[in-house]
C-alpha cells in the first residue's frame, strides 16, 4: 500500500479566493474497485484507506481534516447549512446532521464541503459577492425532482443573494451516449415536465442528457447562461481516471467533488 502518493484533483476556476476540484482515481492508497483515491465511507472501502486518503486530501488543501464536510447522499432534494453551529459539532454528531442531504450550502472560510459521485452529475455554485459556496449531488432521481433547482433558492433564501451573480461548474457524470436508461425512467423525467426532445436520444434504448437537464434548470433559476460550465466529461467512457459505478459496480470508489473558501 502506498500512502505517500498526492491526490491528483482536476481543479476548476471559479474565483482566485475559492479552490474548486474534483478527485480523479490517481493518487492514494485505496485498492481494487475503489483504487486509488476515495473517501467515501459508504461504498464498501477500507476505513484505513478512507482514513488515510482524507489525511492526504486535507494536507494538499492545507485544512484540518475535519474542516472536509460531505454528507450521506440518499437521492432526495434536501440542502444543509454548514455554518459554525455545524462545526462545533462532534464527529458523531456531524455524521447524524448530514444523514439524507445531497447539497451543502457555507459561506464560512476554510471549509471545504463537497458531494460523491460516480455517474451522478455533481455541480458546483459560488456566489463571489457574498462569498457563498454550494456542492449539488444531482443523479437522475435529483434531477428528476430539481434539486439544483431546489440548491439555488435554498442559496438565495439563506443568504439573501441574487441567482444572476451565481457562477457554476458541472463536474464529471455519465454523458447522454453512456447514459441508457429503461422506459420507466424517461416516463419520470417527462411527467416532471422536461423538453424531452431536447435531452433525450432514442437509440436501441431511450438515453438522458442528464448535464443539460441540469444546465436548464440552473437557466430556470436564473444564472446567466455565460456563469454556467460544464467539464464536458463522461465518467462511463473515462473509468480510468474516473470512477462509474456502471462500469465498475456500486461497491466502487466515488469523485469527491468539493469546494473551498480560501
Amino acid at each position: 500500500m502506498n500512502q505517500n502518493i498526492r491526490p491528483e484533483l482536476a481543479y476548476y476556476d471559479m474565483g482566485n479566493d475559492v479552490v474548486a476540484f474534483s478527485s480523479t482515481r490517481r493518487g492514494g492508497c485505496s485498492e481494487g474497485n475503489h483504487a486509488a483515491f476515495n473517501i467515501n465511507r459508504y461504498c464498501g472501502d477500507n476505513e484505513e484507506h478512507i482514513a488515510i486518503n482524507r489525511q492526504m486530501l486535507s494536507q494538499l488543501l492545507n485544512i484540518g481534516e475535519e474542516n472536509i464536510v460531505m454528507p450521506h447522499q440518499t437521492h432526495g432534494t434536501r440542502v444543509a447549512c454548514i455554518d459554525n453551529a455545524f462545526m462545533t459539532l462532534s464527529i458523531e454528531e456531524r455524521r447524524e446532521a448530514l444523514e439524507g442531504y445531497d447539497a451543502l450550502m457555507t459561506n464560512l472560510q476554510g471549509v471545504c464541503i463537497g458531494v460523491s459521485t460516480a455517474d451522478c452529475i455533481p455541480i458546483l455554485l459560488h456566489e463571489p459577492r457574498q462569498h457563498v459556496l454550494c456542492a449539488v449531488h444531482a443523479g437522475w432521481r435529483g434531477t428528476v425532482a430539481r434539486i439544483v433547482e431546489k440548491a439555488v433558492a435554498a442559496m438565495t433564501a439563506t443568504y439573501g443573494i441574487r441567482p444572476e451573480d451565481i457562477m457554476a461548474q458541472i463536474g464529471p457524470g455519465i454523458s447522454l451516449e453512456s447514459f441508457e436508461v429503461g422506459q420507466e425512467v424517461y416516463d419520470a423525467f417527462a411527467l416532471a415536465g422536461f423538453e424531452m426532445e431536447a435531452i433525450s436520444e432514442r437509440h436501441d434504448k431511450w438515453h438522458i442528457d442528464l448535464p443539460a437537464c441540469n444546465r436548464q434548470q440552473l437557466l430556470t433559476a436564473g444564472l446567466l447562461p455565460a456563469n454556467i460550465a460544464d467539464c464536458g466529461i463522461c465518467t462511463y467512457r473515462h473509468c480510468h481516471t474516473y470512477f462509474s459505478a456502471r462500469r465498475l459496480g456500486i461497491l466502487s470508489g466515488r469523485i469527491f467533488t468539493g469546494i473551498l473558501r480560501r
